[in-house]
């Protein structure tokens, strides 16, 4: 199994990253990807995630690697954004590829529900006037990410 992750503060495209991620998998008979976008609104105009170096890193590697374990899949990656990314632009890419659709859903997805929650980041939402409000993950992040934990997630 293949597992990729990068932390960047530079703009990541989403389309050359799946472009590149769908070539280096020439045997998968599916392909699953998600972007994840800073939404704007409420006077939002940008998300800020300070991270610590190497902890960060290690943190998304970590849940990259049980994430690719549990549903036994070909290839991972995982690429993230921190510091300062305006409103619209890609915060996350993820993507999973696998003998078989259904694996490759659920370790997107469950790869996302643990990063929302467990990657170690310190966020904050960026409003039109200048001001900053720390944000955390909501309970129905927390539940998300518990389905994982407690069961298999659907997995069988």
């Amino acid at each position: 199994m293949k597992i990729e992750t990068r932390l960047t503060t530079e703009t990541i495209d989403a389309a050359a990253e799946l472009d590149r991620f769908t070539k280096a998998v020439p045997g998968a008979g599916a392909v699953v990807s998600f972007t994840g976008i800073v939404r704007g609104g409420n006077g939002v105009t940008a998300l800020e995630l300070d991270h610590y170096p190497g902890m960060t890193e290690a943190s998304i590697e970590s849940l990259a690697r049980e994430t690719g374990s549990r549903f036994g899949i070909s290839s991972l990656l995982a690429v993230h954004r921190a510091g300062h990314i305006p409103a619209g632009e890609t915060v996350v890419f993820v993507a999973a590829a696998a003998e078989h659709r259904r694996a490759a859903f659920q370790a997107a997805d469950c790869l996302m529900d643990r990063l929302k929650t467990d990657a170690v980041f310190w966020k904050r939402e960026i409003t039109a006037g200048g001001g900053a409000r720390r944000i955390e993950p909501h309970d129905k992040d927390h539940e998300d990410q518990r389905r994982w934990m407690e069961d298999d997630g659907g997995h069988r």
